[in-house]
């Protein structure tokens, strides 16, 4: 097939396949009129490389299934190489994870510290919206913040309780 079908097929584009050939993740056989020429084995490899991307891998990344395919195994993560590079983007996710767990918790206690202080009694209101509000209006108000604070209060207590246990049980 010529490259027009290839990246039809594999649901990219003609530059983006000479870019992987530029990169030599991609070989084309040339025809005798010198057209780039490719089989089915080019599109398995095309389609590893997409789906590792879709999955935010880095193109370098995708090397080590590129090559194991080519080596001719069935799949482009039956190698240890590839394995490899899974094991390293499970530790990257798992970093990037634990890092949004500590900011949203650091948001959730700033919601809740700023709700508590706009439902205080004794607050006195900073912009024009809360000064016009109806006092039945600041009471449900009030009564709302207490209620989702005090939620957030228990369920950090819970999250804390969890990785006690968890520490203790991996000490």
């Amino acid at each position: 097939m010529r490259i027009g079908e290839l990246a039809e097929r594999a649901g990219t584009t003609t530059r983006t396949l000479r870019y992987y050939e530029s990169r030599g993740l991609l070989t084309a056989r040339r025809t005798g009129n010198g057209y780039r020429a490719y089989g089915e084995d080019e599109l398995r490899l095309v389609r590893q490389i997409r789906l590792l991307q879709d999955f935010g891998f880095e193109l370098e990344d995708t090397r080590p299934f590129v090559e194991c395919l080519r080596a001719g195994h069935a799949a482009g993560d039956s190698c240890p190489a590839s394995l490899e590079v899974y094991r390293r983007k499970l530790a990257e996710l798992d970093d990037c994870l634990a890092r949004l767990g500590a900011v949203r918790e650091q948001v959730a206690g700033q919601l809740a510290r700023a709700e508590l202080e706009v439902a205080s009694a004794h607050a006195e209101p900073r912009c024009e919206w809360t000064a016009q509000q109806s006092p039945a209006r600041q009471t449900v108000t009030q009564q709302a913040a207490t209620q989702q604070a005090a939620a957030q209060q228990a369920a950090a207590q819970q999250t804390v309780a969890q990785q006690t246990r968890e520490d203790e049980v991996d000490g």
